[in-house]
């Protein structure tokens, strides 16, 4: 499925247009990661395991992006979007959603 944040694919034609398709990816971060990500804020660097979860909330949410394109029949997906938003009481949820135009090209 290609997937593209621009309204078109460059020397691709859109032959038609399946409607706005989306997948969200809502994932804990848990305490033990918060204590090592503090000690990292006071000494400095990179938070490696708030990477490696905000990019596996990410490629979950692109995953079902592509699943939802499909089931329209579309082969890609264009004007992506992206959000982020932390949720919960505490902040202890992190969500992505993606969005966009499920299309089949020429």
């Amino acid at each position: 499925m290609l997937m593209t944040t621009t309204p078109t694919i460059e020397g691709r034609t859109i032959r038609s247009y399946h409607g706005v398709v989306a997948g969200e990816a809502i994932i804990g971060a848990n305490v033990f990661k918060d204590m090592f990500a503090a000690v990292r804020d006071i000494v400095g660097g990179r938070s490696g395991s708030y990477e490696k979860t905000l990019r596996s909330a990410r490629e979950t949410a692109f995953e079902d992006l592509a699943e939802a394109a499909g089931r329209l029949g579309a082969n890609a997906v264009v004007g992506v979007d992206i959000d982020y938003e932390v949720l919960g009481e505490k902040n202890g949820m992190l969500m992505v959603a993606v969005s966009g135009t499920a299309v089949t090209l020429e």
